[in-house]
Formats: structure tokens, sequence, C-alpha cells
């Protein structure tokens, strides 16, 4: 039997597609670059410098332009202020939407615009998100020579520990709110501090005698090595799902809501607060 000959316009125009699509791509490429030359991109950080998030800024600002067709100039700029408010108005009010400006806000910003706080001018859905430097745990810890030994001491207190924290948006303020939602430990959150730096140093002062802290961060810069190889510090919790291997000692969240038999709401608002972390 003779055999049919099949003819398949599926590859003639596949090879037309992707011609096409390699012209479109060299043409971006070239109106990029031609933008970007000879341009500085500003990373503007929510916090004061030295902190995690402006340290993360500026590990990331040493590289990024060489990502970037026409390998513009990367200069970071911090602008603290009410956990990161201020830096977004500015960027969302004030820097021209050209592509030259980038936000490096706490992670936990969006709380300011679902509480409508009068000071938040901008609105989230509008920026275009690029990504995350990383996902990492948050941690509350304590001076080892406060009167609290564990959260169980804080709960049963008739005197909440003062801690320092920037803003509302902070993990950390936020990690204190669900564990008084959660499991009735009380915290008296001092805000205002520019940056977790400032924290530190308020810590050692004696005017606070705890605060919140991304568990990364802890374990790679100052004060926080010197403070836990002289254990000036006591870990009391964390948020993760397990424990970091660096903090033992500190039980989960979840371990504490199991503990304190919270209930299913109360969890699933904890869950939902902490994804943001």
């Amino acid at each position: 039997m003779k055999k049919r000959k099949v003819f398949s316009a599926t590859a003639p125009f596949l090879l037309l597609f992707l011609a096409l699509s390699h012209a479109f791509v060299a043409n971006l490429q070239a109106q990029t670059e031609a933008f970007f030359k000879g341009k500085t991109i500003r990373i503007i950080v929510g916090l004061s410098a030295g902190g995690g998030y402006d340290r993360s800024a500026r590990l990331i600002s040493r590289y990024l332009g060489q990502f970037i067709a026409g390998n513009p100039a990367i200069i970071v700029q911090n602008m603290p202020g009410a956990g990161s408010v201020v830096a977004a108005n500015y960027v969302y009010g004030v820097a021209k939407p050209d592509g030259l400006t980038l936000l490096a806000p706490h992670a936990n910003i969006y709380l300011s615009q679902l509480a409508e706080h009068k000071e938040t001018k901008f609105d989230l859905r509008k920026f275009n998100w690029i990504g995350a430097a990383e996902k990492d745990d948050i941690m509350i810890f304590m001076r080892a020579d406060a009167p609290y030994n564990s959260i169980g001491d804080i709960v049963k207190a008739k005197e909440p520990p003062r801690c320092g924290s920037t803003s509302v948006n902070s993990p950390d303020y936020v990690m204190s709110r669900i564990l008084e939602e959660t499991i009735g430990a009380k915290i008296n959150n001092v805000l205002g501090y520019p940056g977790s730096s400032e924290i530190a140093l308020g810590m050692e002062r004696g005017e606070v005698m705890c605060m919140g802290l991304m568990v990364s961060t802890y374990f790679t810069r100052e004060p926080f090595l010197s403070w836990q190889k002289r254990g000036f510090t006591r870990f009391l919790a964390q948020s993760g799902r397990k424990r970091d291997e660096r903090v033992p000692g500190a039980p989960t969240i979840f371990e504490l809501m199991n503990e304190y038999k919270t209930a299913a709401t109360s969890r699933r608002v904890a869950e939902a607060m902490l994804l943001g972390g």
C-alpha cells in the first residue's frame, strides 16, 4: 500500500513565530539598554541605616545593575519613618514612575493601608511588585536580666514588658499582637524607633527590655553576635512552624497555641498575619 504523504503546517509557522519573537526581544533589549544606560536607580529603604532591610538593599545594589540592560548605577537611600510609611508615600506620590525608583519597605506595610491610617497616602495595589530578598521567621527576645524567663511568665505577669518597635507594620509588632490575641501574652510596644539598630541601643540602655527581629538578621550582624556570645539575651518565641536550629529553646507560636488551646478562629487570624512576615 502506498503511504500517504502528510503535510504539517505547524513547523513553518512555528519557525516564523520564533523569528518574530527573537526580533521582538532584540528590539526590546535595545530599547531597555538605551533607556537605562548612564542612569541611576534608587532603592528607597523605609528604615534606618545598619538594619536588616538596609543591609539587604545594599547587598542587592552591588549586583542588580549587572542584570539590567544598560548597566545602570544602583544607590540606596534611607527614608525611615512610621515603619516605612514615609518611604512608601514618597515613592507613590513624589518619585516619578519612570522605573528608576524602587521601594524596600517593611514586609507588613500593607497593615497601614488595611487599617486606613491617616498617614497612609499610598495604594499598594498600584505598585509593581518585584520580589523579596528572603522568607524568614520572626523571633522575640529580651535581656537575660529581665524578670521574665519565658512567654509563660509574660502571660502571668501583672505588668507587661516594654518592647521596642518601629511601627505597627513591623514584624515584631505583628508577632507581639499575635501572642496577645492567641495566648494572652501582653507586651507593651514602644513605637517610633527608626530601625533595629536604634532599638538594640535602647535595649542596652535599658529603655526597653525586649525586641523582635528576623532570625537570620540576629545571627549575621552586630550587636547581636556579641550579645549571643556574652549571654545578653534570652529567646522567648518564634513564628515558624518548626523551631529554628539556632533558636532551639524558644517555642513556636504554633506550639504555644497548642499549649494554650487557642480557638480555631484566632489560629486562622494568626496564620494569615504571619504570611506577610
